[in-house]
């Protein structure tokens, strides 16, 4: 049972040729399958997709398992329908009802609340002490489970400590320290692209009484949120209680959001403005995001449509907007990626890339649902330091998703909890 901190990616290592594998590449592949069977234009009606229990094998046999992940009641709900934290659940536990006998999970906790995390502890503590080989890939050594009998480190491709946990701790955690973060952006270097404070009304979002349900399914309601400038403000809560979808709500991305009585940047939604100028002043780091992104694209093109507010780049960027884009690349250390396809970097590449298409324009709101999802320990920590220093020079008001209690700094303002 082993733990490896992940910075890079390992290019060798000997595993049973009969093993189940979660990652972030699969839950992907899912995705796109769903997406290619969506009859909902046949159908006259929205199709949820693929029924969670389809997924799983002997869904009777494993009652108990699924109850404890809080599944059992969304069996019949498809697989489109569920938040990203429930999807990754589903696909785990897809793997544990074949009944494999080794287990590979890359960073299992990511996108999972804290109850959520316990019990995923519990669970695979069971199948370890049941024999079965467990495998973990995590990018934070916080997220080492305390069952785990061996650790070992990675770099530049290469397993360089490994062995019992007590032994070896102390010189992976050390390993991780000395590597440098590829993100390195200056707060300084963003206040001559500080983009115009708009209609400069201090109110960026109002929403009264708000709501949303899929269907029959209430997700929440009476939801009265206020944010001024500077109010950045945390949201908190357990996965499918709705964290995302109101930010959906808030971004124009799901209907409901001219349902609600929504106004965005002094303006009531619905009012005869358009999608594009909203969209102007916000910068969006999601999950959907990072799925949407199907499209072929190279990284510089991926970070310059920001500037476009578009999945993909459509319009030639002129050259100012192309140099603009090549100073984000270079202050990732991924400028020699230029040209490389989007899909083919690694998840944390494609994360990284993603957090500079929304801070190109340096926009009036940053809506950052998980946005350190991905990234390993350095990155995480010098992109939180990074965004205290945009809190700190009033760059742009954050709205920040997060289930990490180690994420919930201090310039947050206020926090939403749902429940």
């Amino acid at each position: 049972m082993c733990a490896l901190p992940i910075s890079y990616r390992a290019e060798a290592l000997r595993l049973p040729p009969e093993l189940g594998l979660l990652s972030f590449k699969g839950q992907q592949s899912i995705f796109e399958e769903e997406l290619r069977k969506d009859d909902t234009d046949f159908l006259n009606r929205l199709d949820p997709g693929t029924p969670a229990r389809a997924f799983l094998t002997d869904v009777d046999a494993h009652r108990e398992l699924i109850k404890l992940f809080a599944l059992d009641a969304l069996l019949d709900r498809g697989y489109r329908q569920l938040s990203s934290g429930q999807a990754r659940k589903l696909c785990l536990l897809q793997q544990i009802t074949r009944g494999v006998s080794f287990l590979v999970l890359e960073t299992p906790y990511e996108g999972l609340d804290q109850a959520s995390c316990r019990e995923l502890n519990r669970v695979l503590a069971g199948l370890r002490d049941q024999g079965m080989g467990l495998l973990l890939l995590v990018n934070n050594t916080a997220d080492i489970p305390d069952w785990c009998t061996h650790v070992g480190g990675l770099h530049a491709g290469a397993l360089v400590v490994q062995g019992p946990r007590a032994q070896v701790l102390d010189e992976v955690r050390e390993l991780l320290r000395r590597q440098p973060p590829l993100f390195r952006v200056s707060v300084a270097e963003l206040r001559d692209e500080r983009q115009m404070d708009g209609n400069g009304c201090d109110n960026l979002v109002t929403l009264r009484r708000g709501f949303a349900r899929y269907g029959e399914i209430e997700v929440f309601s009476g939801l009265e949120l206020t944010i001024n400038r500077g109010d950045h403000t945390l949201i908190t809560g357990p996965n499918g209680c709705g964290k995302s979808t109101l930010l959906q709500i808030i971004t124009g991305d799901h209907p409901l959001c001219y349902s609600n009585d929504l106004s965005l940047f002094g303006r009531r939604r619905g009012s005869g403005e358009s999608i594009w100028e909203i969209k102007r002043q916000m910068g969006i780091v999601s999950a959907d995001l990072h799925r949407n992104h199907r499209i072929a694209g190279s990284a510089l093109a991926i970070v310059v449509s920001g500037l476009f507010d578009s999945i993909g780049l459509y319009t030639r960027p002129n050259s100012a907007q192309e140099q603009l884009g090549r100073r984000w690349l270079a202050r990732l250390g991924l400028e020699s990626k230029a040209g490389q396809p989007f899909r083919r970097l690694s998840y944390g590449e494609q994360r990284l890339l993603l957090l500079a298409r929304a801070l190109i324009k340096v926009p009036r709101l940053l809506i950052l649902d998980e946005p350190t999802q991905g990234l390993d320990e350095s990155n995480r920590l010098a992109l939180l330091d990074f965004l205290a220093g945009i809190a700190e020079e009033e760059l742009a008001t954050m709205l920040y998703v997060s289930h990490r209690p180690d994420e919930f700094r201090d310039f947050f303002r206020q926090q939403i909890s749902f429940q």
